[in-house]
Order: structure tokens, then sequence, then C-alpha cells
């Protein structure tokens, strides 16, 4: 199986934790205490997402764009 690239946006909460959300699949995003574990919960929310979209992305992500207002 071809492996594929997803960009993960990773932020950081009120209590430290990093969050992290994939904009091209409906439902991935997770959390861990640090960056390891939040790249091990991310690899297997993926996973799962794909497994119930039958392998397909919602759409591809193309870029994040810095504005200040």
């Amino acid at each position: 199986m071809k492996q594929r690239e997803f960009y993960v946006v990773i932020e950081r909460d009120e209590d430290g934790s990093l969050i992290g959300t994939v904009s091209g699949l409906k439902g991935a995003h997770s959390y861990g205490r640090d960056f390891d574990e939040l790249m091990l919960n991310m690899r297997e929310v993926i996973e799962l997402c794909l497994a119930d979209n039958n392998g397909a992305a919602e759409f591809e992500f193309v870029g994040i764009q810095k504005i200040e207002v």
C-alpha cells in the first residue's frame, strides 16, 4: 500500500496539552501530553478515519497562511 502524507496542525491548550487536527479528514483530531504521544494518537486516528472513509480524504490540504489584523 502506498504511504500517504497528512499535515497535522498543532496547538497548545490552557492546560499545556497538545491538540492535533488534520483538516482534510473529518473527525481527525486528538491530543497528547507531549509531542510523541500526540503523534502516536494522530497516526491512530488518521488510520481510523481513512478506514471509515474507504481510504479517501475529504479534501486536499493546500497550506496555512498567516494574516495580520
